[in-house]
């Protein structure tokens, strides 16, 4: 399936197809929603939103192995390491890095901002510090780099007729995040942070004592409301922008979009026991909205294959 992808792409040179295929690797073992979305573009796409994948996931594993022996302050050492030979080397795109010679190959070819980078790797130094965020604007420093740089990277990519796709991209980034965060409420506790604005929270009587007793109160369950229904408004401001999209990348996204603020769907599902259950969108749900979204992206295709990819058929089951 990778060579295939490859030769569409016109990837051929050896260490770039090794590097890209690391990507595609990290990207199917960690990010499996996200993976299932990228099997709805076109091959010749694929590559470069698994590159892009793989150096946000190369990042996040040196914040947050909780398996690391390396204190805060060594992995804050190691990701600007990291990170300022990835900026130092972006114009020449030089680099013997096993996942940054596909990341700086795909940068080259889509001219995907050098700014934006810069805010993922500040936003990815700020969770080895910041542990708390007090107000809704605190917060959105961390997630626009975080997680709204990755869609404004992909934009090119997903080819545009219109710049106000960007903006749309933002909003439907954001709105994973934050999707993500409350489903996660005790996974971050874990980790010693906190993602939701105490401010905020304050509205509802919660504070951060009351989430580290991982016990669901009214007040908690009032909150996550409140935090949901931001996820949903920020989700229907972006639909606009996935019509804004090449046509043969708008199953891909839409896909994403549906089975990621579902997220949320699943939190409610669970009468909101963030702490005691993992919220997941179920096999039914993802099968009801990748299999229609299959066959409408195969159509679109310019070389569509013979038969379905193996990945999907195992990504979705």
């Amino acid at each position: 399936m990778s060579s295939r992808e490859l030769d569409a792409a016109g990837i051929f040179d050896p260490q770039l197809r090794k590097s890209y295929e690391l990507c595609r690797e990290l990207n199917k073992q960690h990010g499996k929603t996200y993976y299932l979305a990228t099997l709805l573009l076109p091959p010749d796409k694929r590559p470069y939103v698994h590159a892009l994948y793989g150096f946000a996931r190369y990042a996040d594993e040196i914040v947050d192995d909780l398996a690391s022996t390396l204190t805060d302050d060594e992995k804050a050492s190691a990701l600007k390491t990291w990170g300022d030979e990835f900026l130092e080397l972006f114009e020449t795109g030089e680099t013997s890095d096993p996942v940054c010679i596909a990341v700086l190959d795909t940068v080259r070819r889509w001219n995907i901002p050098k700014a934006h980078f810069e805010a993922f790797l500040h936003s990815m130094t700020m969770d080895l510090s910041v542990t708390e965020y007090q107000t809704y604007e605190d917060l959105y420093e961390y997630v626009y780099g975080s997680a709204a740089v990755i869609g404004l990277q992909m934009v090119p990519i997903l080819e545009p007729t219109d710049n106000a796709a960007y903006t749309y991209a933002t909003d439907l980034g954001v709105a994973f995040q934050l999707a993500n965060f409350i489903r996660d409420v005790g996974e971050d506790l874990e980790r010693g942070r906190v993602y939701l604005p105490l401010q905020e929270l304050a509205q509802y009587g919660v504070t951060r004592e009351m989430l580290e007793k991982r016990s669901l109160t009214p007040q908690i369950t009032e909150a996550l409301k409140f935090q949901i229904a931001r996820v949903r408004q920020l989700e229907e401001q972006s639909r606009a922008g996935i019509m804004m999209l090449d046509e043969s990348a708008q199953p891909c996204i839409e896909t994403a979009r549906i089975l990621y603020c579902g997220i949320v769907d699943a939190v409610e599902n669970i009468d909101y026991d963030v702490f005691n259950k993992r919220a997941t969108v179920s096999l039914y749900r993802r099968l009801a909205v990748a299999i229609p979204a299959w066959r409408k992206a195969r159509k679109l295709w310019r070389t569509p294959p013979p038969n379905m990819d193996d990945d999907f058929v195992v990504i979705i089951s």
